[in-house]
């Protein structure tokens, strides 16, 4: 937290490698958290890269109330959801293309296709409903407790905690169906 602050301070005064240990500080985690959001590598490392880059466009106005790490998170979630709901909105205008075509169209090459179950992981959380998929990947990656998050989406921190427990419960089901086939 204190070495947060300082990165912060450090980014306000203009010092150009501060966003560097910010970058490589948190990119691993909050790439998890957009993976997970939106199940697609090209797609999650483009958000993470627009929320260092808005970060670095707006260091000098930034408020920080809560920790840097929850912030990040925050804003991958962000981003993810609106993408979400611009992908929402092309299917709806073109219904012949389903949900599955969207998810395959990531190339073969990204890293973490390559990881058999991290990939059944991600095919998991994303049959979750949204709401419950982010607030288990905030929780979870981004460590942030569930009163920022239910702070930072304008619900009550006991719908926060049912939607991560119903979250939890879904993916097990899943998982567990996936082992006994």
């Amino acid at each position: 937290m204190i070495e947060d602050k300082l990165l912060i301070w450090r980014l306000k005064s203009g010092d150009s490698s501060a966003l560097a240990s910010v970058y490589e500080k948190y990119k691993n985690c909050l790439l998890k958290i957009a993976i997970g959001l939106l199940n697609q590598g090209s797609a999650a490392e483009d958000i993470v890269h627009d929320v260092f880059v808005s970060l670095a466009q707006s260091c000098d106005k930034l408020k920080l109330s809560g920790n840097l790490k929850g912030y990040l998170a925050v804003s991958v979630a962000n981003h993810a959801r609106n993408i979400n709901k611009k992908i929402q909105i092309k299917q709806k205008a073109r219904p012949e293309q389903s949900e599955t075509g969207i998810r395959n169209q990531d190339k073969p090459e990204q890293w973490i296709v390559h990881n058999e179950q991290l990939n059944k992981l991600n095919n998991a959380l994303a049959e979750l409903p949204y709401s419950q998929r982010e607030i288990i990947l905030l929780h979870m990656h981004g460590g942030m407790k569930f009163a920022a998050i239910a702070k930072s989406q304008d619900i009550s921190i006991n719908t926060a905690q049912s939607r991560y427990r119903y979250g939890l419960d879904k993916l097990r089901s899943l998982l567990n169906g996936e082992v006994k086939k």
